[in-house]
């Protein structure tokens, strides 16, 4: 059925066939123009689910653009939230919102999210992007209309990688047994994901055989034949008693000669040349003004840039990292510490690596990539969290050191039953890596980002948490967990580039943070600091400290920079690298030595700050005394689209956000400060003076009184 008037049934738009695959072609150039604006994204997959998608928004499902919430409209879930690019495109080609609009893909503020968000744009049903859910969302919908006696139907877009996730099976399960014939789910089978073909990684085939052993009509299809999809769609509709699977096979990358079958391209954008190269094997060219679509992106993001800054606290100057003539610093990301790690101490026959998908991300792979003799012991498990972890703690109960890592959010949430029950309760010697951790993961949007990870692994009985500070600390924290920490462990790093502020002479104790302190402007930042273990430092009177963890350790140190500059302030800055267990010593130090705490980190306010509060309150050499306390964190909300560093001030989690804190509570201690011993002395003798003088008026009106 074509696009429809709501009101008037009447069609607003229709679509031939032909028309339908020119549409589908436009599509694959906006959406190169699009990842290339961007500059990041997931070109593959957008590529090869572009035809069903102009299928479904401009000739198949019912749904009015001038009316997106009408009630008897046709649903439509992503379930692979991060072909987002095309979801959008269809969208736009619908009339949603003019197509062009969608250039604006990841930017800061943009409804256009790396993963959908539906409270950001009409037309999004439901916001995805952790794999394996979008099929139970349909599911649910799917028995709402039953349960209202509504004929709308409801699509479920899924990948292949995609049903390695268990979930997708419960709902597949679900879906046969309540008989969803109103249900139809699509399953872009462009045989590949991250880390290699799907068959190679964890085969999901016969997929056909086993979702009709599940009660469901299948149908197979060629997913770049329109006339084949639009059949496929037709005979779906048909169906009774039973939920469809179209399983579309496609090609990954579809219609740029380098784009197709190539793994790399699951995640990459192109870049100017490739841009156009693409669009001349489409032939569009000429027909797409790219100039003036990157021309409307770069416009946006100025003004969206210009919202941002008027939020940033100013200064003098400007403190933001390698922008002035010194202090200059090298960037590296955490993840290349860990991954240098296993490389490093791979050779150990204990140790087995387990991935996930997304293995070259994190730098996990890099255990067996310079070794294929350790191949044995590198196990991919695929999209499938759950049973990695369960399955890494029946290694260590045999005796081995097993590392599973992906990203934390999925790492610390997607399997976190299986962390308390399995390995926590069962105290197993298992190393979880929690990759990306933070905002700065950047443009791929809240569902990617962990801001909640030290919430549900800090509360965790016989967990221990390191959360280490550069790519050299998070080498030799990795080394530290594998070798002298027995039981459930946890490491959380970040995906940017980040400062390193460490080197090989660093000291570094677990369970012992460090102090850095800021000496004065240099050629190079991480030589105008002096560090020391904290059981090693000597006060030095300093006006406040700043606890912090991970890449918030540079941004305090930064902070620290501004205020000394600034405000001749003296800070201290503890690096926290192991937050559990936690030691309670040099946080009680520091608060009785300098008088105010600010915490840092980023993650939600609690994951860091919740610990420090509990450790100062529970100190007994602080009791009735004032301490001046704030926290520096994200406030209660999720994160989203953006660059790494848009991020940071976005969510008031950088230096200077750390330093305007700083100075507050400086100035409130010092109008709130308590008086002094000499202070209160002149205070009392001056009230005993003015007690006689009251007595000797009062005696002398007694006498004047009784004179007369």
């Amino acid at each position: 059925m074509p696009i429809v008037d709501s009101k008037t049934g009447k069609t607003r738009k229709e679509y031939s066939t032909a028309g339908l695959i020119q549409a589908a072609n436009l599509m694959r150039g906006y959406n190169l123009i699009t990842l290339h604006a961007a500059g990041s994204g997931h070109s593959g997959g957008t590529m090869s689910i572009m035809d069903i998608t102009a299928a479904l928004y401009l000739h198949v499902a019912r749904h009015d653009p001038q009316n997106p919430f009408w009630e008897n409209r046709d649903r439509i879930i992503w379930s692979t939230g991060h072909k987002a690019p095309s979801l959008y495109l269809g969208l736009g080609m619908a009339g949603y919102f003019p197509v062009e609009d969608v250039v604006r893909l990841r930017k800061l503020y943009s409804p256009y999210q790396g993963h959908p968000n539906w409270h950001m744009l009409a037309g999004v049903e439901a916001s995805t992007g952790s794999l394996g859910q979008g099929l139970s969302i349909a599911v649910g919908i799917a028995l709402a209309a039953k349960m209202d006696k509504k004929n709308y139907r409801v699509y479920c877009l899924t990948g292949d990688g995609e049903h390695q996730e268990g979930q997708i099976w419960e709902a597949a399960m679900e879906a046969g047994n309540f008989k969803l014939d109103n249900l139809c789910s699509i399953l872009d089978k462009n045989r590949l994901q991250i880390d290699g073909w799907v068959k190679e990684v964890q085969n999901i085939d016969p997929v056909a055989d086993k979702y009709r052993s599940f009660g469901w009509n299948v149908i197979e299809i060629d997913g770049h034949n329109m006339h084949q999809i639009l059949s496929a769609f037709e005979k779906a509709k048909t169906i009774k008693g039973k939920p469809t699977l179209i399983i579309a096979n496609t090609t990954k990358g579809k219609g740029i000669s380098f784009m197709e079958n190539i793994a790399g391209w699951h995640g990459k954008a192109p870049n100017r040349e490739q841009m156009v190269s693409g669009l001349k094997e489409l032939g569009l060219h000429y027909r797409l003004d790219y100039e003036k679509l990157l021309k409307k992106a770069d416009e946006y993001q100025a003004e969206a840039t210009q919202k941002l800054m008027a939020k940033v606290p100013k200064f003098s100057r400007d403190f933001f990292w390698n922008r002035q003539s010194q202090m200059k610093v090298a960037m590296k990301p955490t993840r290349a510490g860990f991954g240098n790690a296993l490389q490093r101490y791979g050779d150990d026959e204990r140790i087995v690596a387990i991935g996930a998908d997304i293995s070259g991300s994190i730098k996990i792979s890099q255990f067996y990539e310079h070794d294929e003799s350790r191949r044995d012991r590198w196990i991919s498990v695929g999209i499938a969290e759950q049973s990695g972890t369960a399955l890494a703690a029946g290694l260590a109960k045999e005796g081995k050191i097993p590392v599973f890592g992906t990203y934390a959010v999925f790492s610390a949430g997607r399997n976190l039953d299986q962390l308390r029950t399995t390995v926590c309760y069962g105290d197993f010697n298992v190393l979880i890596a929690g990759a990306h951790g933070g905002v700065s993961v950047g443009a791929d949007g809240a569902t990617h980002q962990a801001l909640e990870d030290l919430f549900q692994i800090c509360g965790l009985p016989n967990m221990h948490v390191s959360v280490p500070c550069d790519a050299l600390e998070t080498e030799r924290a990795t080394e530290e967990m594998l070798f002298e920490i027995k039981g459930p462990k946890y490491i959380r790093f970040a995906r940017e580039a980040t400062p390193v502020i460490t080197t090989k002479e660093t000291p570094y104790t677990w369970g012992i943070p460090n102090i850095y302190r800021y000496r004065g402007e240099q050629p190079e930042f991480i030589d105008a600091f002096d560090v020391k273990l904290a059981t090693e430092y000597k006060n030095e009177k300093e006006d406040l400290t700043i606890v912090a963890c991970g890449p918030e350790v540079p941004e305090a140190m930064r902070a620290a920079w501004i205020l000394k500059q600034e405000f001749g302030i003296e800070t201290r800055v503890m690096n926290l690298h192991t937050l559990k267990p936690l030691n309670p010593k040099p946080l009680v130090k520091a608060a009785l030595e300098t008088g105010i705490i600010i915490t840092a980190e980023e993650h939600q306010v609690g994951g860091l700050a919740g610990w420090v509060s509990q450790a100062l309150h529970n100190a007994p050499e602080l009791y009735h005394k004032p301490l001046p306390f704030g926290s520096i964190g994200v406030r209660d909300r999720f994160g989203e689209s953006g660059q790494p560093w848009e991020l940071m001030w976005e969510f008031e989690v950088s230096g200077e956000h750390i330093a305007q804190k700083a100075k507050e509570l400086y100035d409130l201690a010092k109008r709130t400060k308590p008086k002094t011993r000499k202070t209160t002395k002149k205070k009392a003798a001056l009230k005993t003076t003015r007690k006689k003088t009251t007595k000797k008026k009062v005696t002398r009106k007694k006498k004047i009184q009784k004179g007369k």
